[in-house]
């Protein structure tokens, strides 16, 4: 049992630092290939599954040593964290700081929502919250959901573009897995923006184009390298960084509450965008890619300017850090 638990405690840390994305874009690729040929009502049924395989793997997680050890429960703390930095490996101040961390913040117990919001947290609530709404606003919900209709108005097979994006998006995500440890979070996220502001200028520049007649057979070839280029540059960073970088930068006593928050965000963000994109195509197709093209230019400079690098560093050393970060002028 021991043995089992052990090795479901290394798959889930490895998978929810660094497969996430992989993952998400996987099941992605999935839904866009058999849409292609299985009815919307029997997908969503088969979509179910693995929401019921998710509840049942739920009993198996363990819990974090940061949060054993702020129950007291040090046995148990001991073995996590021997669990998670390997048999031979010295966790003795890695332990002694987490211990601090953990008795510093049973007294600043109950946090609220609207206690996030004192001044020692700032830094920490505008990065968690502007990258989870910019990463919404980027368009990417509104891209996948209106994928076929985007593809048809660029005079693109439906079938062979969603497909071509789906397996580079899985390109990505798993380049985005390899690179993420080695360049950082602030790198590949400013280099993620960057690649999908210039493919998303791509598609509306072939909006633009559309009306001229003497372009009409390049405007469909502009279309698309950009709607393949977008998941892709996306994949390889802003969309799940965000959620590696949530998790790193609040203290253990308002990890919670800030989670919360900006979880929340995060998904009225994609509400808005989903329910706008549909209006903001009718109202300009070009206009719309050239609105999302300016949010992912001003998250490279939010990125440059706000988001410290959490790369090889223990919760403390990145609280240290933020208090350190230079702020927006």
């Amino acid at each position: 049992m021991e043995l089992i638990n052990m090795f479901v405690f290394l798959i889930s840390v490895f998978l929810g630092k660094l497969c996430l994305q992989l993952m998400v874009s996987f099941g992605f690729a999935i839904l866009f290939v058999a849409g292609n040929v299985i009815h919307w009502r029997t997908l969503s049924v088969i979509a179910a599954i693995p929401g019921l395989v998710q509840l049942i793997g739920l009993f198996f997680i363990p819990e974090s040593p940061r949060w054993l050890a702020q129950k007291g429960l040090e046995k148990e703390f001991e073995a996590a964290l021997i669990g998670l930095r390997g048999q031979s490996s010295d966790t003795y101040q890695e332990a002694l700081a987490i211990r601090e961390t953990a008795e510093m913040s049973q007294h600043k117990s109950g946090t609220r929502v609207l206690d996030l919001f004192q001044k020692k947290y700032a830094h920490s609530v505008i990065v968690g919250v502007g990258l989870m709404l910019l990463q919404q606003f980027m368009g990417n919900s509104g891209l996948a959901y209106y994928a076929s209709i985007i593809f048809q108005k660029a005079d693109i097979s439906a079938t062979i573009g969603s497909s071509v994006a789906a397996a580079v998006e899985i390109v990505a995500a798993i380049t985005g897995m390899l690179l993420i440890d080695k360049y950082g979070r602030r790198t590949l996220l400013m280099v993620s923006c960057s690649g999908t502001s210039l493919c998303l200028f791509l598609v509306g520049l072939s909006f633009s184009l559309q009306k001229l007649q003497n372009l009409k057979e390049v405007t469909p070839i502009l279309a698309f390298v950009g709607l393949s280029g977008i998941g892709g540059a996306f994949s390889l960073g802003m969309a799940g960084i965000p959620w590696v970088i949530m998790s790193e930068i609040f203290p253990l006593n308002v990890k919670a509450t800030a989670g919360s928050l900006v979880t929340l965000t995060n998904w009225v963000c994609s509400w808005i965008v989903t329910y706008a994109f549909n209006f903001m195509m009718e109202w300009s197709s070009a206009g719309t890619f050239f609105f999302f093209t300016g949010v992912c230019g001003f998250t490279v400079l939010f990125t440059w300017k706000m988001v410290p690098e959490t790369k090889g560093r223990t919760l403390e050393e990145i609280q240290a850090s933020i208090t350190r970060f230079p702020q927006l002028s």
